[in-house]
């Protein structure tokens, strides 16, 4: 994982819009963390939230970017554990 912020930058090319985007994502994520388990991948993201953190590219409004996102691609159960994960991002 690059970033929470990679999803949404522009790359010298009009940004795409609405399912695109989502889809452009899900797809940049699977790739990523393509077999490894949920431990590996929330270390990633945990490591990630608190380099940005520390560097001041990461902000609560990024975080809720990201859940806008990825949230209406998970079932229930997963959106809430994802809920649980950010909120624990806002306290770094």
């Amino acid at each position: 994982m690059k970033d929470f912020n990679s999803y949404s930058q522009e790359s010298g090319k009009e940004k795409k819009e609405g399912a695109e985007d989502v889809a452009d994502l899900a797809r940049s994520m699977a790739r990523a963390f393509n077999g490894k388990g949920e431990a590996d991948i929330l270390r990633a993201i945990y490591k990630e939230a608190e380099n940005g953190r520390k560097a001041g590219t990461l902000t609560d409004a990024d975080l809720d970017n990201f859940y806008a996102a990825v949230a209406p691609m998970l079932d229930a159960g997963k959106r809430k554990k994802l809920e649980a994960v950010l909120k624990k991002l806002k306290k770094y």
